[in-house]
């Protein structure tokens, strides 16, 4: 999924794409290799101007649409992707950042030359220091590298002044200012090194002061954009070569090996297009949140632009690794932009500081939207307040049965409010975004029926009116609580293959077979439970989907008691055990149709806390100074860990903007799945090196909150629940990207 959501969005990548083919196709680019370090303008230079590219975020006044950073980011997005040499990237980052400044005095002389089509630079880095005197400043020093410097035909200069304050300037030519042409890891751009020796700047020639996160989330929102623009070239080149390259005489796309690394490819680039796009909606939202998307741009897109040409050269084969393939061109430009945004470990840090004092905000609706709607939730919620708290089960998931807080919140439809009524309120996106803000305005976890949300839904879409009303409202108040009878020890992730048997009797069927890895069985009241019913059928077309009576004779739980210690998953055995036709869904044979089914209403995903390795478990040792590492260390940790949660946060919300403007779900669901476990398990993995010798403790040595150890053991019911990260990698290799089985 590119960086576009609107429609305009959309038609503004499909205008771009097809400019960089037509101006700027890659033999002429290669042919052209030996002249872009010198920075000239490219012979496309003059068209991309006429059609307004380098102005689209420029003020009207100064010959710019007006547009947002994010349009803008779309278009650095698709001139990535087509690998469009010379000095575009550079010159809209630095119109940008002046804009951010304001448009007045010298900065409005800078953005007319830029509406003109004028090429710039930005020297922001470590390296010049401007001292004050009467007559106003001299600056000495050598820049960092500078991409776009050789060339540029403007030049803002950013220096450390003597009292901590940093002086913003344009410069001037002068002999006191020479500029050193490098040989650039990028063969397509122009980089450089900034030298001054006592340069005078006067009074004209100094700019305000943009504010410094600014700064540095338009920098990183656009360096972002251009590598998830490589990220998708190389996904797209890979994928094309692993479906059509043949080899042991079939396709290597076929190979399990490659499907793997080809999904995961999409994986890479669709976080990389996340984070982008976040960063790019930050630039209106105040500094904190601008802090906090500036280094999970950087943490996370730029890193994984070098990682998607590494894979893709990879996929490739030995081509890939030759000079006449464009692959290395695409890397060498992952790696230029990556190094030039800084150092990983200075994001991690700055990330994991701003997490210590706020969340990134994933909301998309403002506080007093649907003012009714708020009313009328807000009301139930304080009632729900004053009730007595419900009880808790023994596994601390939820609720163990119905109480009064949660019967109230389930006449209201507060339970599942994207239900239809009268179970629900029939809530669409914003709605639900309303009740969820309503309910954390009140510190009130949303009410859930855990099992039950797999569950209820696939009876509500092809459930009898006699089924959706004998069980909708208990599940929903919480008289009800179910488990899924779907996974057997002879057929795990193959969910088709299980051997549960259900023959027909007088007045129903007989099950029997073994279930296993049931959560909460022990505690359930009814269980969902896939059985075939025709063993010459083809293995997914003879499984029947049946509700099952928990409490019915030959029904045998036996609880499991995992590497933590806890007890939460449950073998369970059917010996002829009776379930009568009004229990069973649907029509025989239609069970693998219901266990697959996605709902078109499925509860909108508000949060994206991680329950192993997130961010809170890393806030919560650093605040109570347990950790054994530094605290800069331990703060690193956190920037990682928040930069996972981030990720799923913005892909998150990027799926729920794409449905309201009409699309369908795409890719994104898919990689949430894999993205999710994955978080997961490094995050986990993560904390315990912070541990030291408190790893060698658990419960009842420390606190249970603080069972850290326990949070990593934990991680196989996350990695195995809903399908392995392997069983989601070939869901995406071969129903997404359509590699052969």
């Amino acid at each position: 999924m590119p960086l576009p959501i609107t429609d305009d969005q959309r038609a503004l990548a499909e205008s771009v794409a097809a400019f960089a083919r037509r101006a700027a196709p890659m033999e002429t680019t290669r042919a052209t290799l030996d002249g872009w370090a010198a920075g000239g303008r490219p012979a496309f230079w003059d068209a991309l101007v006429r059609q307004g590219l380098h102005a689209l975020h420029l003020p009207e006044e100064h010959g710019g649409a007006d547009a947002g950073l994010a349009e803008l980011a779309v278009v650095v997005e698709q001139l990535g992707r087509g690998l469009v040499p010379g000095p575009y990237l550079p010159t809209v980052l630095t119109s940008a950042v002046v804009t951010g400044a304001g448009d007045d005095g010298p900065q409005a002389e800078l953005l007319k030359a830029f509406g003109d089509g004028a090429t710039g630079s930005l020297v922001t880095g470590a390296g010049l220091r401007a001292g004050k005197d009467p007559d106003g400043w001299t600056v000495t020093g050598t820049s960092a590298p500078v991409l776009g410097l050789p060339g540029a035909e403007v030049v803002v200069v950013r220096a450390e002044g003597s009292d901590g304050e940093p002086l913003w300037f344009r410069l001037a030519e002068a002999t006191t200012a020479t500029v050193r042409t490098e040989a650039g890891t990028d063969l397509t751009r122009s980089v450089g090194r900034l030298e001054l020796s006592e340069h005078r700047v006067g009074a004209g020639d100094v700019l305000s002061a943009p504010a410094p996160d600014l700064v540095d989330v338009t920098t990183n929102a656009l360096l972002a954009a251009e590598a998830a623009g490589l990220a998708g070239w190389c996904l797209g080149t890979a994928v094309e070569h692993v479906r059509t390259r043949v080899q042991f005489g079939k396709p290597i796309g076929s190979f399990q090996a490659v499907q793997h690394k080809a999904a995961m490819l999409l994986v890479r680039a669709e976080l990389a297009g996340a984070a982008a796009w976040d960063a790019a909606r930050a630039v209106s939202q105040p500094p904190e949140q601008q802090r906090l998307a500036a280094a999970q741009a950087a943490l996370t897109a730029l890193p994984l632009g070098i990682d998607a040409a590494l894979e893709c050269v990879t996929l490739l084969g030995g081509i890939g690794f030759t000079w006449e393939h464009d692959a290395h061109l695409y890397w060498r430009r992952a790696i230029s932009i990556a190094s030039l945004s800084g150092t990983e470990e200075r994001w991690a840090r700055q990330l994991g500081e701003a997490a210590l004092a706020t969340d990134r905000d994933f909301s998309f609706i403002d506080e007093d939207d649907l003012p009714e709607l708020r009313t009328q939730v807000g009301q139930v919620l304080d009632e729900v307040l004053t009730l007595p708290p419900d009880p808790v089960s023994e596994t601390g998931w939820a609720s163990a049965r119905g109480g009064p807080r949660k019967a109230r919140l389930a006449e209201a439809g507060l339970v599942a409010p994207h239900y239809p009524a009268p179970y629900g309120l029939h809530a669409g996106p914003e709605e639900q975004a309303v009740v969820a803000q309503e309910y954390a305005r009140r510190g009130l976890t949303p009410a859930t029926t855990i099992i039950g949300e797999w569950v209820l839904p696939t009876i509500l879409a092809h459930g009898s009116a006699e089924q959706q009303e004998r069980f909708l409202a208990p599940s929903l108040r919480g008289d009800i609580v179910w488990c899924q009878l779907f996974s057997e020890p002879g057929a795990g992730s193959d969910l088709a293959g299980l051997t549960t048997r259900a023959t027909r009797v007088a007045g129903g069927w007989s099950l029997s077979g073994q279930k296993v890895w049931t959560s909460s069985a022990h505690e359930a009241d009814w269980g969902v439970c896939l059985a075939r019913t025709d063993p010459d059928a083809p293995k997914h077309k003879g499984l029947s989907y049946f509700l099952v009576d928990m409490s019915s004779p030959g029904v045998g739980v036996r609880p499991l008691r995992q590497a933590t210690g806890l007890s939460e998953f449950n073998e369970v055995f059917l010996d002829d055990v009776f379930v009568p036709d009004a229990c069973l869904l649907a029509e025989p044979g239609d069970g693998w149709k219901l266990a697959t089914t996605t709902l078109a209403n499925e509860r909108l995903s508000m949060g994206n806390m991680l329950a192993h390795g997130g961010a809170r478990l890393v806030r919560q040792l650093i605040a109570e100074g347990t950790h054994a590492t530094s605290r800069e260390e331990a703060v690193r940790v956190l920037g990682r860990n928040t930069a996972r949660e981030m990720s799923l946060g913005a892909l998150n919300l990027r799926s729920v903007l794409s449905r309201l403007s009409g699309q369908q779900p795409g890719a994104e669901i898919s990689v949430q799945k894999v993205y999710n476990a994955i978080a997961q398990r490094d995050g986990s993995r993560a904390l315990l090196t912070l541990l030291g010798p408190v790893g060698a403790l658990t419960a009842p040595s420390v606190d249970p909150a603080a069972d850290y150890a326990r949070d990593h053991i934990a991680l196989p019911s996350v990695l195995f629940g809903g399908g392995t990260i392997e069983i989601q990698l070939n869901v995406i290799a071969q129903r997404i990207l359509g590699l052969p089985r």
